[in-house]
């Protein structure tokens, strides 16, 4: 037999589209030719699959090889199609028996000796692959990939999955006779238990901003932090994932696929919610995604978690207002001259700042000396399309050390979740998500105001020059404010309250 297909995936944003590897050995000079708009990494592999093949004992064949990665107009990149282009060629010669491999799909990258190294991407071709079965009604077919993968790829509920430690593994798994030397399906290790987060029972006093984060938790909100150095606003932003809903299976496979993407999948933050926090030097394309075969960025790894951008005002401008649509749409496009690609991005934005250039302004040992000018020119680095983006701005006031030395520990975080996902799920059995992704239509519908909550409402929005997206946006914290306290109605109790996280600046 000089010819032999198997079936591997591409990666192509959050798809993984099926590749057919199509090896054809000919007469003529020994050469291994690799076709199908391959780039450098994959046309790289022809020296690895060689090298492997003799360090395993194989025989490399002294003929003209040629690899056809179909469909040619996909991009291929990254070197998962060593261990297909391997399996292949010994097929092709009659090493291993074809017959078999029809019902496998294959990834994984070779070393020189013949051991496999993980490949980004295991769970979304793991995911794929089984989605397209169950599409084409048709039975799935069997995952073979290196062990370090296992993990990830299990995750999908169905999905048969073969781990390998080696190129010779997988040849005796198909060589052999017995069940003893093939390969063994890998089953999953159970969690131990629920994820741990950081508690707020750490967090002494702050009770103003303790509830802000309560009620961001709650409906999902974005929240900016004002307060001095030291004051807490990063140990408060640590430990709110601890205050949100835990995650559904859905969404847990779905930051568990973005992970994997990005190559930094770990099974100990399976079902944990996402917390990035990148550097403010970082770039735009770091903060969104990009490069030439598009990757996700921060927005998109903090999926279903915790963005947060500590010195918010040292962030370059720009890298900053690539914030803003994903912000609304909770989803990023990433377009380049050869390909596009779509990431989610429905992340929680918490943001901190100081109040002013030295950070000391408000501090009670009235250490600042930052002119007006100067603060106002701080404070508008953050533009106002992006500010009047963020729902809650609340300051986070600096205490004495006699205060805190007289304060007993906070409250726990389980007793504030408790609260959250109580208020939550009025939300899910009102309208079927959170408060914050309510539409224009959908805030008329559900948040109702009585006749005192709509005059204060109005007012403050007269007084303060709001425009139509901030008054919105009050509407929906406060009928997030009002499922936390149970309540069908929207009053001016929980309008005020509302009205108070949206004065974070004005107060400096």
């Amino acid at each position: 037999m000089s010819l032999a297909v198997l079936r591997s995936r591409a990666l192509a944003g959050m798809e993984a589209p099926a590749v057919s590897v199509e090896v054809h050995l000919a007469n003529g000079l020994p050469a291994m030719n690799i076709v199908g708009l391959a780039d450098a990494e994959v046309r790289e592999s022809k020296d690895r699959v060689r090298a492997a093949l003799q360090n395993s004992g194989f025989e490399v064949p002294s003929r003209r090889i040629t690899i056809n990665l179909a469909p040619a107009e996909l991009p291929k990149e990254s070197g998962r199609f060593d261990l297909p282009i391997a399996l292949g060629i010994l097929a092709a010669s009659d090493q291993i028996p074809a017959a078999a491999l029809d019902g496998y799909e294959f990834a994984g990258e070779l070393s020189l000796s013949g051991e496999l190294r993980p490949v980004r991407g295991a769970l979304a071709m793991s995911f794929a692959m089984l989605r397209q079965h169950a599409d084409e009604d048709t039975s799935a077919r069997a995952f073979v990939l290196p062990w370090a993968n296992a993990d990830e790829a299990a995750l999908v509920t169905d999905a048969v999955i073969y781990p390998a430690r080696s190129l010779l593994d997988v040849c005796a798994h198909f060589a052999a006779k017995s069940d003893e030397a093939r390969l063994v399906r890998y089953r999953p290790v159970p969690s131990a238990g629920p994820p741990v987060y950081p508690d707020f029972a750490d967090v002494k006093g702050q009770q103003q901003v303790k509830r802000a984060l309560e009620v961001a938790a709650a409906g999902l909100h974005s929240v900016l932090l004002i307060g001095p150095p030291g004051a807490g606003k990063s140990m408060l932003a640590s430990r709110f994932p601890g205050l949100l809903p835990p995650l559904r299976q859905e969404e847990a496979l779905e930051t568990a696929a973005l992970q994997s993407l990005a190559g930094s999948f770990a099974i100990a933050r399976w079902r944990k919610r996402p917390f990035r926090s990148p550097h403010h030097t970082s770039s735009g394309v770091a903060l969104v995604g990009g490069g030439q075969g598009p990757r996700p960025g921060e927005i998109s790894l903090a999926h279903h978690g915790v963005l947060f951008l500590d010195e918010l005002p040292e962030f370059d401008r720009k890298v900053l207002e690539v914030l803003r649509e994903p912000l609304e749409t909770g989803a990023i496009t990433i377009s380049r001259a050869a390909r596009q690609a779509d990431f989610p991005a429905s992340f929680q934005l918490i943001a901190a700042m100081n109040p002013c250039p030295c950070g000391w302004l408000g501090h009670p040992s009235g250490k600042c000396r930052c002119t007006p000018d100067a603060v106002q020119r701080y404070q508008d680095r953050i533009s106002g399309p992006l500010l009047d983006r963020i729902d809650i701005q609340v300051p986070v006031a600096a205490m004495t050390p006699d205060t805190m030395a007289q304060l007993a520990d906070g409250e726990p975080s389980a007793a504030i979740a408790a609260r959250v996902t109580q208020a939550h799920a009025r939300q899910l059995s009102r309208q079927g998500k959170a408060n914050r992704k309510l539409t224009t239509r959908e805030i008329d519908h559900h948040c109702h105001l009585d006749t005192a909550a709509a005059r204060l409402l109005g007012d403050a929005m007269q007084h303060l020059h709001w425009s139509a997206r901030a008054y919105h946006r009050v509407l929906k914290v406060a009928r997030t404010i009002a499922d936390l306290a149970g309540a069908d109605t929207v009053n001016a109790q929980h309008v005020a309250e509302a009205i108070q996280y949206r004065r974070g600046l004005c107060d400096h």
